[in-house]
């Protein structure tokens, strides 16, 4: 590659590090809303809809990978969609999105619901909508998880790892009576445990930045959350592993219908159920992740109505030169009237 195609290359991926933090800025406002106001499909479409509308201003041939679900069931986002311009030499790039995480949180006005969204020049997993068991560290505890083993040995490993007494090791996780098990584990070596109602994205962000007091996600969510989340641990130089849960008595819905999804995960190329992906297994290549906040959180203050305009606060990470950009953004209404085209010229 000569020195022009170098640069060029380098130039479209600060460009584009920047792009992405506009798609989730478009989603956040859009939000807007509907925030605090008890209908959370309107508020997920509303994000959709402006995520949606900004691609087609981006420079990339993008394909939705992780979406809001199949064809039938999403009209906008959904997985096999292609997004951006698609110009003769705009790079191609798999893309995972969640224009809103956490419709709940933002229907009823609680903290930490963010609108995010990953995307690799290389692979995600193809992963299908369901469960997924989950390690999540920052680069302190990297190399001292191991999802083979149980939950006591990943918590002492991880303690061992971060120099720092059982006792004081902060898990946080999702309140739910599937990960009953994790957490009578860290009850019994006296482990701070902190529950998040929903949103196990910013969850893992929260486990994985510098001068957090989290030190590590785990538990069973979503299998697409896990896939977006690998893109910013990777960016951050974390760890993770995880496992899709086919196995539902640790209390998943059982009115799953097993075999269909069985079915499903080998049409995307999944064949071991019990396989334990590694980092490098979930995302490979280069890879962004953005997010922006859509009400308050630990992270990210929620989007903000100011006198003439709104702000917002948004992260965006890269993983190949490891940058992590705090933003804050403030949209002029004499200049924006559609907020959910923030792109246009």
């Amino acid at each position: 590659m000569d020195k022009y195609n170098k640069l060029a290359r380098l130039t479209t991926e600060r460009n584009l590090a920047l792009e992405v933090v506009r798609l989730t800025e478009a989603a956040a406002l859009a939000t807007y809303p509907h925030i605090g106001k008890g209908n959370k499909n309107k508020a997920d479409k509303a994000a959709t809809e402006a995520m949606r509308k900004s691609f087609a201003k981006i420079y990339i041939s993008g394909t939705v990978v992780i979406g809001e679900g199949e064809l039938d069931n999403a009209p906008m986002l959904y997985n096999g969609e292609e997004v951006g311009r698609w110009g003769e030499h705009d790079p191609e790039v798999d893309i995972a999105v969640d224009p809103l995480e956490g419709t709940k949180l933002c229907a009823k006005n609680r903290p930490n619901a963010i609108t995010c969204l990953a995307m690799t020049d290389g692979n995600f997993l193809r992963a299908p909508d369901m469960y997924m068991y989950k390690i999540v560290v920052g680069p302190g505890a990297k190399g001292s998880i191991d999802l083979s083993k149980d939950v006591k040995e990943n918590l002492i490993n991880i303690a061992e790892a971060k120099n720092k007494p059982i006792n004081d090791l902060n898990l946080i996780l999702l309140e739910r009576k599937r990960n009953k098990y994790i957490v009578e584990a860290a009850r019994e070596l006296d482990c701070k445990i902190t529950y998040i109602s929903d949103g196990d994205i910013a969850a893992s962000l929260y486990a994985v930045l510098d001068n957090s007091p989290m030190d590590v996600y785990m538990g069973i969510g979503g299998a697409p959350e896990g896939v977006i989340t690998a893109s910013a641990v990777k960016s951050v130089e974390g760890d993770m592993q995880a496992r899709l849960a086919f196995d539902f008595s640790k209390g998943n819905k059982a009115h799953i219908d097993l075999e269909k999804l069985k079915v499903r995960a080998k049409n995307m190329g999944i064949n071991d159920f019990e396989k334990i992906y590694n980092l490098d297994e979930l995302v490979t290549g280069n890879t962004f992740f953005a997010a922006s906040g859509v009400t308050d959180g630990e992270l990210l203050r929620g989007v903000r109505q100011k006198p003439g305009g709104f702000q917002v606060e948004s992260l965006v990470m890269r993983s190949r030169t490891g940058t992590i950009r705090w933003l804050q953004s403030q949209y002029n209404l004499d200049k924006r009237v559609d907020y959910s085209s923030i792109l246009e010229d």
